[in-house]
């Protein structure tokens, strides 16, 4: 006897400890052999992560598309593994030591913290995995990888090499988003944009002449980061706006530093936003550092990596100032200068507030305006970015991006919305080169090795030695130098200072200075962007370098199912890597999710205090009532509103499939093995197989096209209405009746229903359906294998239109009843008659077949047939059949009319005015998304509560 109710903390475990002793994920099955492979590499979460909403929705996802492809015979991979996470992991354990007043990074060492990260990732680092288990994911996890595994790096050290000897890696001096606390470069993807309340500072740059002689004019430009007009090398205007045509080609002095420098004419420039002047600061701004080159401007760094100004001994500031500033400075008397030299970039009352006073001292301070604007920040250490001009290693992404882009123009690659391939190409159109190095410890180390220029070698910067190993790097380091006497600089040698490796360097001068010294070499201190490792993620997990059958068997893999925020960041670098490495694409299909919100439509922020947390959830309500949420709401190209009672409401759809059950079990439903779907002779039966049918076409068609709120909601329609709903209903007076032939097959129809239900919703609910595939099972038929590794239902051919035609008609009959009685207040209690008005003798035959029922279920006193419909009644149209209800004495029409005319015009009015709202392109663009979102939804709403109210208005004989 099944228990009363489902309790999922009580089964859910159990049940995934079954999958797990059964190998039932397991990739290449004994059964399987042959099989057709089906394969999809997870998106590595980070070890340092907990499972969040957005984890949730991709792994349901996914875990839906698995689980469909098994039942239906594939030989399933879905590859799961984890990222090392470089900062925020290196950060999770710095955090740790200072917690537990250990010694920190610096004084471990390199080798002893990174002891003690891998201790913490031993540890800590599978909590996340876990969490994903318990959401019921069922990747082969005893193929797990690790983006710092053995063979992971393997194949990291491979492509860098040989992309670096292809040309496509290279050194360069660039802008980067430079983290000042975390003394790194970050990815875009760790930068938040912050609105700030600032100020627009207004500067006048008096204009020169060819002699360098102040003409009296002033040129004006606004900034909101005056600290760094120290590195301005140019002031640029719109080519035609005609306040600055006579300006062009000419110079201006820059205030404080007396620096000349040129007014450049570029489009950069809007003559609609301030002066219509900007001035360029090519070391300190990603956009002045593309108008710079442009214009062949130089690039002066006048701040350090920690934020402070910088100015004595920067030969490359020194060098381009006054010559008269010049002199004071060889001479030690440079008070200006000194005194902003070193101070901090601080907004209020370092270099930004004392540069301001200088130029209103100068007289050069124009106005200051409030000014509000984005700034952008770390997302983990919380302070400012700095653009900040440094050496790091870069990938020729706009070479790499032209195979990509070709393979999804030319549909080798499919996005799933296709609108999100705009989004991709506009991306990699416009790709800049990407930059791969950290100033990290934790992760892939640079395959690098430096050394001094052998005597004789005029070429600029270190020597470098791009190797696999230490070993073919200090062979590489032989041939150069011409001698065997080469040796690696110890950790010691290598300060980790930035960006030059100052320590390193020192040890070789000064070793290399020694009377019969050997050699020394040195490792590049930095680490890969934790993107490069991910990058490769489609075949290095499979195996690459090394010709695994895996790689062979399933490259390229089936589908990729990750959110909108990452396609530039991985899909994009996946693409461009696979394509050069395997020279195919990675994935046939891309299914782009969207984002989790809450239930008014906000995005979840931990500062917003609205972030849901899908482990509560599932604690509360269950995993498969969050994942059939997940799945019902991902329409493609719509945000998810998440609220607990859509939650509930489909724990509750669980509860009403588990009632189902025990009262099939109860009333004797035994699957028997002789039963043909195809060979019913009850009506009813008939038509729930053919429904059954219906709905797994249906959902399966919807599965194979990304249409998983569709595949859900069909699913869900035919459990909840049509089998709980009408079918058991229907079916009650067989199954509580007299023994027979119509009962014996009536039972053999609901369970064999009952199995093809809990198969159609495994891949969306697979806790509970597994439990109900077990102990549904009987001693003479037990089960084969768990539902897991069952067969996906299949009933072509098993429709039945002769028997829809006669229980769809009582169906939409019974149910267009009890909307009128709904719609128009008829008392519950009062028993109506129904007219059926010229009914065809099949229409009297199905009427009169389920008299009983259709007036024990719509609450009816009788049925009658006539040649016209009796006056004051309610008119319906039920499949070319024209029924009346005589409400006269039951309900007041003429004031129902007027009730339901007010209630329309009501809610017309309603309807134009938030659709004036929305019309508003000020409201639009100024109400925050949810707002916007929500009435839209209210706008819906009350359209189609018209259009019901209409409809009940017109069987009224309304207008």
């Amino acid at each position: 006897m099944m228990e009363k109710t489902f309790d999922p903390k009580a089964i859910e475990g159990r049940i995934a400890s079954a999958w797990q002793e059964a190998d039932a994920f397991r990739v290449g099955r004994p059964e399987r052999a042959g099989a057709a492979p089906f394969t999809i590499v997870i998106p590595p979460p980070n070890i340092t992560g907990s499972l969040h909403m957005g984890h949730a929705l991709n792994t349901t996802l996914q875990d839906i598309l698995c689980r469909f492809e098994r039942m239906r015979g594939k030989d399933v991979l879905w590859q799961p593994g984890t990222d090392h996470a470089g900062i925020a992991t290196q950060m999770v354990v710095e955090r740790q030591l200072m917690e537990h007043q250990e010694p920190g990074r610096a004084a471990l060492g390199r080798e002893k913290f990174l002891e003690r990260v891998w201790e913490w990732k031993a540890q800590s680092g599978g909590a996340i995995v876990e969490q994903l288990q318990r959401l019921g994911a069922s990747c082969d996890w005893s193929r797990e990888r690790f983006t710092l595994d053995d063979g992971l790096s393997r194949a990291v050290v491979k492509v860098f090499v040989e992309l670096y000897r292809e040309g496509l890696i290279y050194k360069d001096k660039r802008l980067v988003n430079w983290d000042p606390k975390l003394q790194t470069a970050i990815s875009d993807l760790e930068v938040v944009q912050v609105e700030t309340k600032g100020h627009l500072w207004y500067f006048k740059y008096p204009v020169v002449d060819d002699d360098g002689r102040e003409t009296g004019e002033f040129i004006v430009v606004a900034t909101t980061r005056p600290e760094t007009m120290l590195g301005d090398t140019a002031v640029a205007v719109h080519p035609t706006d005609e306040r600055y045509l006579h300006l062009h080609g000419k110079n201006v002095r820059l205030p404080l530093v007396g620096r000349l420098i040129p007014i450049v004419a570029d489009e950069y420039s809007d003559p609609e936003k301030g002066t219509g002047a900007v001035k360029i600061t090519p070391a300190h701004d990603f956009n002045d550092f593309e108008v710079g080159k442009r214009h062949g401007l130089p690039v002066i760094n006048v701040l350090d990596a920690e934020g402070a100004v910088t100015l004595l001994g920067n030969e490359a500031f020194l060098q381009t100032i006054d010559p008269a500033l010049k002199a004071k400075q060889d001479k030690g008397d440079l008070t200006i200068l000194s005194h902003l030299h070193g101070l901090s970039r601080d907004r209020d009352r370092g270099a930004r507030a004392a540069v301001v006073e200088y130029m209103k001292m100068d007289g050069s301070l124009e106005k200051i305006e409030p000014h509000t604007h984005m700034v952008p920040y770390g997302d983990r250490s919380g302070v400012a970015i700095e653009p900040w001009l440094t050496d790091q290693w870069y990938v020729d992404a706009k070479t790499l991006s032209q195979s990509a882009l070709a393979a999804v123009r030319s549909g080798k690659t499919k996005f799933i919305p296709e609108n999100w391939e705009k989004t991709y190409f506009q991306w990699l159109e416009n790709i800049q080169p990407w930059c791969i190095s950290r100033q990290l410890w934790w992760g892939h180390q640079i395959p690098a090795w430096y050394g001094l220029r052998r005597t004789g070698d005029k070429s600029p910067g270190l020597a470098k030695f791009v190797e696999s190993t230490e070993a073919e790097a200090i062979s590489a380091a032989r041939g150069y130098y011409g001698t065997n006497d080469v040796r690696v600089a110890n950790e010691d040698f290598d300060s980790g200072l930035h960006p030059d490796f100052v320590g390193g360097f020192a040890a070789a001068q000064f070793l290399d200075d020694q009377p019969g010294a050997s050699r020394v070499i040195w490792r590049d201190g930095n680490v890969l962007d934790t993107w490069f490792s991910s990058a490769l993620w489609p075949f290095s997990t499979l195996g690459w370098p090394d010709e695994t059958p895996e790689l062979k068997h399933r490259y390229p893999t089936s589908v990729l199912v990750t959110g909108f925020d990452i396609i530039f960041f991985w899909v994009a670098r996946m693409m461009m890597m696979s394509l050069h490495f395997m020279h195919e694409v990675p994935f046939r299909d891309v299914y782009i999710h969207a984002l989790v919100r809450d239930e008014k439509g906000a995005k979840m922020s931990k500062s917003k205090g609205n972030v849901v947390d899908p482990l509560h959830l599932i604690e509360t309500y269950g995993a498969d009532a969050l994942r059939f949420t997940l799945a019902a709401m991902a329409a493609q190209g719509r945000d998810i509103k998440l609220s607990t009672q859509r939650i509930e409401g489909y724990r509750n759809f669980g509860t009403k499939l588990w009632n189902a059950a025990r009262f099939a079990e109860m009333n004797g439903c035994v699957f028997e093995a002789t039963f043909n779907p195809r060979h019913t002779s009850l009506k009813l039966n008939g038509w729930i197989v053919g429904e059954a049918a219906k709905a797994i076409a249906e959902v399966t068609g919807a599965i194979e096209t990304y249409r998983f709120n569709d595949a859900a909601n069909a699913a869900y329609r035919f459990v909840w209405s049509i089998f709980c709903d009408w079918y058991l209903e229907l079916a009650k007076p067989l199954l509580q009746g007299a023994d027979g032939p119509g009962k014996i097959e009536t039972r053999a129809t609901a369970a064999f229903v009952r199995e093809q239900i809990v198969k159609l919703l495994h891949p969306f609910m697979p806790f509970m359906t597994e439990e109900l595939w077990s102990i549904t099972g009987t001693d003479e038929l037990p089960r084969a294998s768990l539902l897991a590794l069952a067969e996906w239902p299949g009933l072509d051919g098993c429709e039945n239109p002769e028997a829809e035609a006669e229980i769809g008609f009582i169906v939409e009959l019974i149910s267009e009843i009890r909307s009128v009685r709904a719609e128009m207040n008829v008392p519950a209690a009062a028993q109506i008659l129904l007219v059926l008005v010229k009914a065809s003798p099949e229409t009297k035959s199905r009427a009169k077949n389920w008299d009983e029922t259709i007036k024990r279920l719509a609450r009816l006193s009788a049925i009658s047939f006539a040649p016209e419909a009796p006056e004051k009644s309610a008119l319906m149209i039920v499949r070319k059949t024209l029924a009346a209800l005589p409400l006269q004495g039951i309900v007041d029409l003429e004031a129902e009319k007027i009730r339901l005319a007010k209630e329309i015009a009501k809610l017309k009015g309603d309807a134009a005015m938030i659709e004036a709202k929305l019309r508003n392109a000020d409201f639009v663009a100024r109400a925050p998304e949810e707002v916007v979102e929500e009435n839209r939804e209210r706008r819906e709403d009350a359209l189609s509560r018209m259009e019901k109210l209409a409809a009940a208005l017109v069987k009224l004989g309304g207008a």
